[in-house]
Formats: structure tokens, sequence, C-alpha cells
């Protein structure tokens, strides 16, 4: 009678995992077009822009980030990426690509990652790209982005053509070793071949609405 109700009791915790587990985000592939490209977002401004109206002549970069997360802003062990975005966006507008920031944070938008709060954040790292919300993390879901930062770059036809992590080194800038961004903006602009096309991203997770 033990033993069976052992079993039962093992039995009902697998069936519970199975039904609690969340499904794995799976983002866009590479090759398909950036969805909801024409969906407008509030921006930090107080204008609205699609991804289409930022995109420029070779492309769109578009980079999921948040005020919040240790790998954004940095903390005691690291750097943060935060403080490159200003660079990349020299890149990127060096190469003709346009840039987004996108706040897909929804499950904080009451408190750290609200409106107000991408403003002042905005602000005060006088971020040189749009930063804009994500309204019910929309624009996360059909992207499949997972974490903060989550980067996306698509070339001149909306097609994804590198996704992932920004760089090797989260901790200090002048220690990188593998420029993956910078180097897929470059090649875009130069009509090279993008390798790596995909790396892993590195971050905290986007805090979706439950």
């Amino acid at each position: 009678m033990k033993k069976l109700a052992f079993v039962l009791v093992i039995i009902s915790t697998i069936i519970l995992f199975g039904f609690t587990e969340k499904e794995k985000i799976k983002s866009l592939k590479l090759g398909k077009t950036a969805p909801l490209k024409e969906t407008k977002m509030k921006g930090v401004s107080g204008k609205e822009f699609s991804l289409v109206d930022l995109k420029k002549e070779n492309g769109l970069l578009v980079i999921f980030t948040c005020n919040t997360c240790p790998f954004v802003v940095g903390s005691i062990n690291n750097e943060g990426w935060e403080g490159r975005y200003n660079t990349i966006y020299d890149l990127a507008t060096k190469n003709n690509i346009g840039m987004a920031l996108i706040n897909s944070n929804e499950g904080k938008r009451k408190n750290a990652d609200s409106f107000e709060a991408m403003k002042k954040r905005s602000d005060d790292q006088q971020y040189k790209a749009n930063y804009l919300l994500d309204k019910n993390n929309n624009l996360a879901d059909k992207f499949g982005a997972s974490t903060t930062p989550h980067i996306f770059l698509f070339d001149k036809d909306m097609k994804l053509v590198y996704k992932g992590a920004i760089d090797d080194n989260v901790k200090n800038a002048k220690t990188v070793k593998e420029n993956w961004l910078l180097n897929a903006m470059d090649n875009i602009h130069k009509g090279i071949k993008i390798d790596p096309a995909e790396t892993r991203n590195s971050g905290c997770s986007i805090k979706r609405l439950k």
C-alpha cells in the first residue's frame, strides 16, 4: 500500500510539472521577415514609431532592453552592455542601419520599467537611439525575444541576418575578444556573409505578463 501511494505521488508530481513548466521561447529564425514591423510603439520622445519608420537603407538593429537588468545597466560584477549602446548606434548610423531600443518588461510596467522610468533612463544615459515601449510585450512575443539584452539585426529587406549577443564580455568593453554585433553590421555594409549569424544571448528574462 505504501509503495502504491509513493508511485502515485511520483506520477502526480510528473503530471503537475508537465502542466506548469513554461514552454521554451523560440526566437525568430534567421532569414525571416521582422514581425509587426508596421506596428507603432510609443517612444520616450513622445512620438510613435514602427520598425519600418526607423529602418535605414541597409537595415535595422533591434535591441530588447530594460532599466533594471544587471546585464544591461551593470553591477558590482560587470560593466553592463548599456554603456555600449551609443557606440553601437554610431556604427549603425555609419553603416546606414537604423536602431531601436525596445522595453518589453510589461510585468514591471508599474514600477522600474514604467514609461516615466524609461524616459528618465534615456535622459540619464543620453541614448541616441529611440527607446520604445512594447505594450503587452507583443513585439517580444512575436520575435521570441527572451532576455535583456537580446539582439536582432535585419538587412535592407527586413530579413533577420544576425541574432544573439552584442559581444563576448558584459564585464568590460575593453577586454572584448568577439565583437559579434559590430562585425555583423560591418558585414552588412560590405555585402559579406555574417559568420557567426547566431550567438547565445545572455541576460535577465523579459518580464512578461502572467
